[in-house]
């Protein structure tokens, strides 16, 4: 294997761990804030006791993450050092915003709302955490936005191999950015009601501290009722925008090779990228495809035969690039001309198609149970074969978000920027040797920490709430 796709490989397993932990801590921040008001209104002590409880997996989840976390920013040094000097201007000041904005915001307050029980007032330390909550969905935000430019790279220009800010406010306010960001907090508002739901639904099960789990399974059940039906209606959304700004990766997620009106969707189908068709097509949609992109079932949908050749030379036209000029990357130790053909600009066609169709599939199926769990909220306890299958699940919104990052950043190649710089100009010029060696590193440290996580969690969670203070 090449550095390049080494390289890639290493990003994917990091940020995939990294991002374990991220959607939870985006969900419950919110929760426990809601909890906490709950208490400060009320004076009532369960609320109290559930936002500690749940506070302390907030805190285990959120410490891990920030250990998977450093490391991310560190590889666009060491592996990806050419985009860190072609677009760090403009990528290196949103993440610096991120950090000195959002992150420490998040850290100080974290820290006043864990050791400030009882040191500040109810107040002071509601308004901490609702802090919390805020600096930790910024923070995404800012990070979204960052990735947002590398899926539609407006607001800048490219000038002598260097991307350059013409206009911070159209890199902020990119439609592209805004849509992944609403996406990814629905999504991880849900999984965190999905959480808070499996937790609670053993623990009533078991009988334990019932008036506790009631109290939070039945918060989390109008709450997760509400994010998993948004998720596909803003998914929905989400599509027509990648079908504005992205059609290669939309043909791509439908294998869509040939350019049609009235494109159908087939619900049977498998993709066969050697000979750039499908192996077969079955159960047509007709005219559901072009819906999907725009609204109007008798539109045109580009096929990916097409897009390959109009985004490369777009990508000629912007940059300069001089298509006989094969870009140089090193593979075991010594540097290999590897050249760029414009039939070759579609993404990997497989991969996409089958993580868009697994993504859709547990799309379909979060409503169902939230819509079950929120009917049978007061009787749960009794129906322990669904209590059970709720604290199974508690993976699969992790699983179904992790299918949807594939979509998006496999569904972007060969592009590291949109149509601005390919993902092999990215690279740093290391031996593929090195690379290999720290992303086994990688995997062995964050598959402990990995385990660590899931142990820490599991334990707490059936371990259940401190008691109750008796009362005077």
């Amino acid at each position: 294997m090449d550095v390049v796709l080494l390289s890639r490989l290493q990003f994917a397993v990091t940020v995939f761990f990294h991002f374990i932990f991220v959607p939870l801590t985006l969900g419950l921040t919110v929760l426990l804030a809601i909890m906490e008001t709950m208490y400060l209104r009320t004076g009532n002590e369960q609320y109290k006791r559930m936002t500690k409880f749940w506070g302390k997996l907030f805190l285990i989840n959120f410490a891990l993450g920030i250990v998977t976390g450093i490391t991310l920013e560190f590889q666009f040094g060491t592996n990806w050092a050419n985009y860190s000097h072609g677009v760090g201007d403009i990528f290196g000041s949103i993440l610096a915003i991120e950090a000195t904005l959002a992150f420490f915001l998040e850290s100080t307050f974290i820290a006043v709302w864990h050791f400030g029980w009882d040191k500040v007032s109810k107040k002071v330390h509601c308004f901490a955490i609702w802090a919390v909550a805020f600096a930790s969905n910024l923070s995404a935000l800012w990070i979204i936005i960052a990735n947002g430019w590398m899926q539609n790279p407006i607001g800048s220009s490219f000038a002598n191999g260097k991307a350059q800010l013409t206009d911070f406010w159209v890199v902020v306010t990119n439609p592209f950015a805004w849509s992944q960001y609403f996406h990814t907090i629905i999504a991880s508002w849900m999984l965190a009601g999905f959480f808070v739901l499996g937790v609670s639904a053993i623990h009533l099960v078991r009988n334990k501290e019932k008036d506790f789990f009631e109290r939070s399974f039945k918060l989390a059940a109008g709450w997760t009722l509400v994010f998993s039906i948004l998720l596909p209606l803003q998914g929905h959304s989400h599509g027509v925008t990648v079908a504005k700004y992205q059609p290669a990766k939309l043909a791509a997620m439908e294998s869509h090779w040939e350019t049609k009106k009235s494109a159908p969707v087939y619900m049977l189908t498998l993709p066969d990228e050697k000979n750039r068709r499908n192996y077969f097509e079955a159960l047509p949609l007709p005219g559901f495809l072009s819906f999907l992109a725009t609204g109007d079932s008798s539109s045109e949908v580009v096929g990916l035969n097409q897009i390959g050749p109009k985004d490369f030379a777009e990508f000629v036209a912007k940059t300069g690039y001089n298509p006989a000029t094969p870009v140089t990357v090193m593979a075991d130790g010594e540097k290999v001309m590897r050249p760029i053909k414009a039939e070759d600009a579609i993404p990997p066609v497989l991969l996409t198609f089958l993580a868009f169709r697994f993504m859709i599939g547990l799309a379909i199926l979060f409503p169902i149970l939230a819509i079950l769990a929120f009917i049978w909220r007061d009787s749960i306890a009794s129906r322990p074969g669904f209590a059970r299958v709720l604290t199974l699940i508690i993976p699969l919104p992790y699983i179904c978000i992790m299918a949807g990052w594939t979509v998006a950043e496999v569904g972007r190649q060969p592009w590291i920027v949109n149509k601005l710089m390919l993902t092999v100009q990215g690279i740093s010029s290391v031996p593929a040797s090195s690379v290999a060696l720290s992303l086994g590193v990688f995997i062995v440290v964050y598959s402990l920490l990995g385990v660590l996580d899931i142990y820490l969690l599991r334990k707490y969670a059936l371990k259940g709430p401190e008691s109750a203070a008796p009362s005077v």
